[in-house]
């Protein structure tokens, strides 16, 4: 549902804890109002897994903030979308869709994001991809640090336990063994490392509309969606 005779094109950022849905519900938002998308945690992941095939973590998940701030100009992150209309990630030329969703890359993506230098470079870029507006951009900190000014700002929430089932089963689907207990313990400390980092912490923007979608289903979520935006651009 393209809006062609709608000429004023905002920016939507969604917000939300890991394994929320909010990626989907982003792709599926901007797909049916013809913007662009830009899920902002597969550049972090993008980056994360440069630094573990480059010796910058330990095994004990410590990130080395000095070879990982002095490797930043060396990373290339684009999205490329694929014949099916899927969105893929591209790290210095190689899509690396599929290794930036396994779960060692989710174990390490945390302490990485919280390195200032890593958050201050990809801020930049993200805020360069939305600076002709029309865009959905899904993240952490887009509402609140991104893009402060979004005209459609919304949190998505869900307890810990739900979004460990969802992301379980979203492995599954892509042929990646994982148990719902290591799945759990990812999402609370990745919860905990988000909202407790001194740069950018994950939290709900004072304008933000908060959704706790754990009881609706995907058509639920796009229906709402689709509402509030027509409101923010007065097609209601």
């Amino acid at each position: 549902m393209n809006q062609p005779d709608n000429p004023r094109r905002i920016i939507i950022a969604i917000d939300g804890y890991s394994s929320s849905g909010k990626s989907t519900m982003a792709k599926s938002l901007a797909r049916a109002i013809g913007y662009k998308y830009v899920d902002t945690g597969a550049m972090y992941r993008a980056v994360t897994l440069y630094a573990m095939r480059n010796g910058m973590i330990s095994d004990n998940h410590a990130a080395d903030a000095i070879a990982i701030e002095k490797a930043l100009p060396s990373i290339d992150i684009a999205f490329s979308i694929m014949p099916d209309g899927s969105q893929h990630t591209i790290l210095n030329g190689e899509d690396v869709e599929d290794q930036i969703r396994r779960m060692d890359v989710s174990d390490n993506v945390s302490p990485v994001s919280a390195i200032p230098a890593v958050r201050h470079h990809l801020v930049k870029q993200q805020q360069a991809f939305g600076s002709e507006r029309g865009i959905v951009m899904d993240g952490r900190d887009i509402g609140t640090t991104v893009f402060p000014d979004a005209e459609l700002k919304i949190f998505v929430n869900a307890p810990a336990a739900t979004r460990a089932e969802r992301r379980v089963k979203e492995l599954r689907q892509k042929g990646i063994d994982a148990s719902y207990e290591e799945v759990l313990a990812n999402v609370v400390s990745r919860d905990h490392q988000d909202e407790t980092r001194a740069e950018s912490p994950l939290r709900r923007a004072d304008d933000a509309v908060d959704l706790d979608n754990s009881g609706m289903s995907i058509p639920q979520q796009d229906a709402f969606l689709i509402n509030l935006y027509q409101e923010r651009i007065g097609k209601k």
